[in-house]
């Protein structure tokens, strides 16, 4: 692999700009996520499958939120090949066209009585569309964030992608919450439909920001110096390999969000009988902690490292997923509030605010799109079933809590040992990113911290 020969800086970029449009593509990402899953949930077995029985419409309109996840990988290939190839900018415009797109055409969508069968058909095409989009829109958003930061400030500017996830979660619990309390023939007929077109609103604005935003000088550098690859994924399997296998393994860190987020919900209202609305404003306000301590565990990383915030984080959801589940398991809301914020909005977030800057900083520029694209979206699919597998070790019975607790506590000790096998980053010069023989660090070279 050809490596720089100096520790040249890039010129500087334009960090606010590309964090501002890395986090509106990513609220938009999970604004989508959210109001199609309670979309299937509440509506679409309805509007898309009313010949089935109750039950199998159910089943088959929470099958097509799961389908974006096939193609997922599939976009993470496309678009990380791409964003290497010809640029960070391209990639992230069309990531936010194509999942705008998608998601308003879902709110245009005929139901079953118009078109029959071809209705349920193009609404699993259009979520095939935004798993291809989401594929390689975090992964771009990243890359672009940090490579326009500055070198001492990269885990802070990264992180305002994960800041956008949980602000795109809020937004979409703000917007369904008065659509879910029409009458049930408003709701059905023109009612589920709002969500989907105020995507629009956001797409608008994204584009706005996107499109005026400059590619991103470690790429320009790249271009200019001919370092571009002419095929991303060869040298990235044939050189990278071990990073990509290292990114799968620490992403399964997001199985604490799948727990929380599914199981915990689930085992709450249908195993122990608790009421849905507190339980959903567990999340909600964890979200809310989140959105605060995103930004300042990243500021602390970019003065401490990545790994031992990483490290920290990963320890103690191994820790507090015992006295969270087994709130939940008595049935005491106050400790199943406060555990819960405590848990996945403060001390999960120490993860989510290392992780954009640390995945990204393992590759060099030349692979780097394609790198944590393709770690991320394999650990996070795995993530999304892991649930279903927690179930099938631990049961469903009143105390299958613990089995699932210590499941997810084994898995965040394996994410530990991912992360603490790894090279601390933060101190290496953006020019030498995911080198064989980095430079020295910034403090050696005058770089301010």
């Amino acid at each position: 692999m050809t490596e720089r020969p100096e520790s040249v800086a890039p010129p500087a970029g334009r960090p606010a700009k590309a964090a501002l449009a890395a986090w509106i593509g990513s609220a938009l990402e999970y604004y989508d996520f959210f109001i199609y899953g309670t979309a299937a949930a509440l509506v679409f077995n309805k509007i898309f499958f009313p010949a089935s029985s109750p039950a199998t419409g159910t089943l088959l309109a929470l099958s097509t939120f799961g389908v974006g996840y096939v193609s997922r990988p599939l976009g993470a290939l496309l678009l990380g090949h791409l964003g290497d190839k010809f640029g960070r900018k391209r990639v992230l415009l069309a990531t936010l066209l194509l999942m705008g797109l998608s998601t308003v055409l879902v709110g245009c969508l005929p139901g079953y009585g118009t078109l029959g069968v071809a209705a349920p058909i193009l609404l699993v095409a259009l979520r095939l569309l935004q798993g291809l989009s989401a594929g390689g829109e975090q992964a771009s958003a990243n890359s672009m964030s940090l490579e326009h930061a500055p070198e001492h400030r990269r885990a802070y500017y990264t992180s305002f992608t994960l800041s956008g996830t949980q602000a795109g979660q809020i937004l979409a619990t703000a917007v369904f919450l008065p659509v879910a309390a029409l009458p049930q023939d408003e709701l059905l007929s023109w009612g589920w439909r709002v969500p989907f077109w105020l995507s629009a609103v956001v797409v608008l604005v994204g584009y706005y920001i996107r499109r005026s935003l400059e590619e991103t000088p470690v790429f320009r550098s790249e271009v200019a110096s001919g370092e571009v690859a002419k095929l991303p994924l060869a040298v990235l399997l044939r050189d990278h390999w071990a990073d990509v296998l290292r990114v799968v393994v620490a992403a399964l860190i997001a199985s604490v969000s799948t727990i929380f987020t599914v199981y915990a919900l689930s085992y709450a209202v249908n195993t122990v009988g608790l009421s849905r609305t507190p339980m959903l404003w567990v999340g909600v306000l964890a979200n809310v902690a989140a959105v605060v301590a995103i930004p300042l565990w990243a500021k602390l990383s970019d003065r401490v490292g990545r790994k031992r915030l990483f490290i920290a984080g990963s320890l103690g959801c191994a820790i507090l997923i015992f006295p969270y589940l087994g709130a939940v398991a008595a049935g005491s809301y106050l400790w199943i509030f406060v555990v819960g914020i405590g848990m996945f909005g403060v001390v999960y977030t120490a993860t989510s605010a290392v992780w954009p800057s640390f995945y990204g900083e393992m590759f060099p520029a030349r692979v780097r799109l394609s790198g944590t694209a393709i770690g991320t979206q394999i650990g996070f699919a795995i993530s999304g079933f892991l649930p279903s597998i927690a179930v099938g070790v631990a049961g469903t019975g009143r105390g299958a809590w613990l089995g699932v607790a210590a499941f997810t506590a084994a898995l965040c000790l394996v994410n530990v040992i991912a992360v603490a096998t790894g090279k601390e980053t933060y101190r290496v010069p953006t020019a030498r990113l995911g080198l064989k023989d980095p430079a020295p660090d910034r403090r050696e070279a005058g770089v301010p911290r």
